[in-house]
């Protein structure tokens, strides 16, 4: 019997949320009624029953327990518990209306909410904690196929083998035997077949650009019957970053695909809004030490105390930039080529150890030629080098406005060479399918942890 440990996960995480919930129930009971007995007032047992009826019918109309392991991540988790606590206060204070003449504490109502988000969102980190370790060391494990050979395969399987907390375990390629893949592959359709048949597998990717249709229909209708689950790899790597929308003409579906990224207006304001507001906080209150800078940066070395520079921006737009001078004047025109680079200031090297020198930018971002999070500006050189290595990925991060800081800055650092270059852009590319608020507020976290540890380059 394929997963028989499965079915569990469901009745389990039901009977903990229920659990949470009636502790948080009787610890706000006993913080609002100190001293008082193990056992709750009668009124009380009213509410505390109405608190179990709301949830178990919002699970029984919401369904949340269905989660695939390429989203079980605790972020997932906790943004969609906070959804279901908040769902839950929604309705109980309809129920609260119809109960006016209870004399119930406010504060207990208060106190379990915020015991009961609590309390469950650390058995959530728990659970995909133990849960994830478990299936990396080859528990609990789905077994897949891919069906086609080529380069989005091979990076299917790339991401498996860099990601075994998903538990995820390789049986081969398939497709249809030639002089160039027989190597690669571990048989034709008919071997897929068997291998189906005997009901090991569990995913079966199938990457449409190499493999027939009439196959494809093949797979696709055996699957009831040979309980095995059908994946579709599209290569959508140039449309990366656009916004895309379903259309159906009839029972035929369409994919239209935007000019902007940022066509919703809503999105694209509120992320101007917040780059001017956070910009003019840090340049207001900020301004003494940055005082400071300028006037260590001016009579530690000769020179301006600005370094200002041409610099790629969205759509291809050319723009200046604006730091704190780090290197000796002139310089800059080279390229480093070791850790210990002598062009640099030893001023310069704690202005960018620490990313001091970067502050000029906020005047950036209030101009408009920035953001406050995006992939990094990119210099002439830079942009040379990526469109002789990887233009067709280069274009994407033009979608959007630089930034001050990116995902790539964080998770990579500096890059000197094109295959640098190359690794930090897939980075950045990752950012255009993650854009949000939450995900620019994570890495301007992580920026400024990386500041107070002096990890800047």
């Amino acid at each position: 019997m394929k997963h028989r440990y499965s079915v569990l996960f469901l009745p389990i995480h039901l009977l903990i949320d229920f659990i949470c919930l009636n502790a948080s129930f009787w610890l706000s009971y006993q913080f609002i009624l100190k001293g008082a007995s193990i056992n709750v007032h009668p009124e009380y047992i009213l509410l505390q029953g109405l608190y179990n009826l709301i949830w178990l019918l919002m699970i029984l109309f919401i369904k949340p327990y269905r989660y695939s392991r390429v989203r079980f991540h605790v972020f997932n988790l906790i943004e969609q518990y906070a959804t279901l606590v908040t769902i839950h206060a929604a309705l109980f204070a309809i129920c609260w209306i119809l109960l006016k003449d209870q004399n119930y504490s406010r504060l207990q109502l208060l106190y379990f909410y915020l015991i009961f988000f609590v309390g469950g969102s650390l058995w959530r980190v728990f659970g995909v904690v133990t849960l994830k370790i478990y299936r990396a060391t080859g528990h609990n494990t789905r077994n897949y196929v891919i069906v086609g050979h080529g380069k989005l395969s091979i990076a299917i399987k790339q991401f498996y083998e860099n990601h075994p907390e998903m538990g995820y375990q390789f049986y081969g390629f398939f497709d249809s035997l030639t002089q160039d893949n027989r190597l690669y592959l571990r048989g034709d359709y008919e071997r897929l077949d068997t291998l189906l048949s005997s009901g090991k597998i569990d995913c079966v990717y199938c990457c449409v650009p190499y493999i027939k249709s009439d196959e494809l229909d093949k797979l696709v209708n055996k699957s009831s019957t040979k309980d095995y689950q059908v994946k579709l790899v599209i290569d959508f790597v140039s449309f990366l970053g656009r916004k895309s929308v379903i259309e159906y003409h009839d029972m035929m579906p369409i994919i239209s695909l935007s000019n902007q990224m940022w066509e919703d207006v809503k999105i694209k304001w509120l992320k101007r809004v917040f780059d001017v507001s956070f910009s003019l906080s840090v340049l207001l209150f900020g301004s003494p030490i940055f005082l400071m800078v300028a006037i260590i940066t001016k009579f530690t070395s000769k020179g301006p105390i600005f370094f200002s520079q041409a610099r790629t921006g969205k759509l291809g737009r050319r723009f200046m930039i604006y730091k704190f001078r780090s290197m000796h004047v002139g310089a800059w025109q080279g390229h480093a080529n070791d850790d210990f680079d002598a062009r640099i200031t030893p001023w310069g090297k704690f202005m960018r150890k620490t990313r001091l020198d970067e502050i000029p930018q906020f005047y950036n971002v209030l101009k408009g030629d920035m953001s406050i999070v995006g992939p990094r500006p990119l210099a002439d050189y830079d942009v040379k080098t990526l469109m002789e290595v990887a233009s067709e990925e280069f274009k994407q991060i033009l979608l959007v406005k630089p930034g001050i800081t990116s995902i790539g800055q964080v998770k990579f650092g500096y890059a000197r060479t094109a295959d640098e270059m190359k690794k930090r852009l897939r980075y950045d590319l990752i950012y255009l399918k993650k854009i949000s608020f939450f995900f620019d507020l994570w890495l301007i976290i992580h920026t400024v942890v990386d500041m107070a540890k002096g990890k800047g380059k």
